[in-house]
């Protein structure tokens, strides 16, 4: 019968290669670029702040401008405006302008991937708790 595992210390513990050399050398290979990596890095972490992932899911519905934003997620114009210069500079929204207002909308399809995924994650290991 199995022990049942209760130290999470146990989990990372590795007493040899589970892989073969070939394996990993084929493995360490297919591994893109430190810098790549360095700036996937970058990219997820602007995900990691709760303000920005607002605004990132009232866009995923709609092409909105500042005041829009302001008065669904109840900030401040300023507040708004600071992280949607995030968002821009990591090129995760993009806007254009109309006269002289700023429309803001997800840079491309990959960002509604992303979003759709992380969701459909959370709700998933929601489930299984």
């Amino acid at each position: 019968m199995d022990k049942e595992i209760t130290s999470d210390s146990f989990l990372d513990t590795c007493l040899s290669k589970c892989a073969t050399n070939e394996y990993i050398q084929q493995i360490k290979k297919s591994l893109p670029p430190d810098h790549e990596l360095i700036e996937l890095a970058n990219f997820f972490k602007v995900f990691g702040e709760h303000t920005r992932i607002r605004i990132l899911s009232a866009l995923y519905h709609h092409e909105l401008c500042v005041c829009d934003l302001v008065e669904i997620l109840g900030m401040t114009q300023s507040a708004v405006s600071h992280q949607l210069r995030v968002l821009r500079t990591s090129k995760i929204v993009k806007y254009r302008k109309e006269g002289k207002n700023v429309y803001y909308s997800l840079d491309d399809e990959h960002v509604y991937k992303l979003i759709d995924d992380g969701l459909e994650h959370v709700k998933e290991s929601m489930v299984k708790k």
